[in-house]
């Protein structure tokens, strides 16, 4: 344990040209007293640690005291950096093996390719959980022509020129790509466009111009085509706000439904999970239980269609109480269904 936690120091020293006391401790998760002795253990083992004393002080490695990757270039480093897919690692248990590799790589790196890590998470995002509607919303995964050309200006920060079918019409649009999102098979791209961001279906672009540069664009001087990232921008959480805005729009009615205990519990399972959460919350804030422990909440649902269809799974855990119409089609079920076991 110690060990692994002396090799963790270390890497994190390369890394980076200096760390102070609380810093370390707060990655290794130990004291800043822990920080002092294992630094000590460390000089005593010809690692070359130095403490800076003083306000601003930490410590660095000195010597020249590293490893390097000389042999990747920049593009091989963003990419071995968007190997890794977060949530799947979290959930396999795997999230402290894949940060200890990163950081081992990002220590052996050169200098000028240390921000690998960040320009690629800030560039690309999957999400990799499906649409909650997954029969509605699944298709056949089709990789669109101009992907490729689309990627090169996000990987290089240049401003695109981009036909895009709207509906049933062509519009053209000036763009500054800041980032690709892969969800559900399907190619999303996060770019800026007089000055607020938006998302664009990529297999929806019918042309896109790369500019060669040279010119004066409506963002700026002549600059080559690049445009200036804006630091405060991060990509899962636009997307994550956009998706969760996406989600809501869809759902434009609404049923009434008395749960059960375990009806409760399941609704997040079978609905779209912010909607059926606030439900709850909202029906626990409000006349709460009745006797018998049923809850009713009021469900936000994108259809009477659909909602037929994923209440369906609650079973006898839940009455739909309105509207009329969606009642009776749950009775004429539940009176088809008992039937089959009469």
């Amino acid at each position: 344990m110690r060990a692994a936690r002396l090799i963790k120091m270390v890497l994190l020293l390369q890394a980076r040209p200096s760390m102070t006391g609380p810093e370390l401790a707060q990655e290794l998760e130990v004291s800043e007293r822990t920080v002092a002795r294992d630094v000590l253990s460390l000089s005593e083992a010809g690692v070359p640690v130095y403490a800076d004393r003083g306000r601003s002080g930490g410590y660095r490695l000195i010597g020249g005291y590293r490893t390097r990757l000389t042999g990747l270039g920049r593009s091989e480093a963003e990419a071995l950096f968007l190997s890794g897919v977060p949530s799947a690692l979290r959930e396999m248990g795997l999230a402290d093996a894949a940060s200890a590799a990163r950081l081992k790589v990002s220590a052996a790196l050169l200098p000028e390719l240390r921000d690998a890590a960040t320009g690629a998470a800030q560039r690309f995002h999957l999400d990799a959980p499906a649409w909650y509607d997954a029969p509605a919303w699944y298709q056949e995964p089709r990789t669109p022509a101009l992907l490729p050309a689309v990627a090169g200006a996000v990987w290089d920060d240049r401003r695109i020129t981009a036909r895009y079918l709207r509906k049933d019409t062509e519009v053209e649009r000036r763009l500054e790509p800041y980032g690709l999102v892969l969800k559900a098979g399907v190619w999303y791209l996060a770019a800026r466009a007089q000055g607020d961001f938006r998302v664009y279906r990529v297999d929806r672009f019918t042309a896109v111009e790369v500019p060669d540069g040279g010119e004066d664009g409506a963002e700026g001087p002549t600059d080559g085509g690049r445009f200036i990232r804006d630091e405060a921008f991060e990509l899962p959480t636009f997307w994550a706000e956009r998706a969760a805005q996406f989600a809501r729009s869809l759902l434009r009615e609404e049923v009434v439904v008395r749960l059960s205990t375990h009806g409760v519990r399941r609704l997040p399972h079978v609905t779209e999970r912010a909607a059926a959460e606030e439900a709850i919350d909202a029906a626990r804030s409000g006349d709460g239980p009745d006797a018998q422990g049923r809850l009713t909440v009021r469900l936000a649902v994108e259809s009477a269609e659909v909602a037929y269809a994923q209440l369906l799974g609650l079973g006898p855990e839940g009455e739909v109480l309105h509207p009329p119409a969606l009642r009776e089609r749950f009775a004429a079920a539940a009176r088809r269904t008992a039937a089959l076991y009469a």
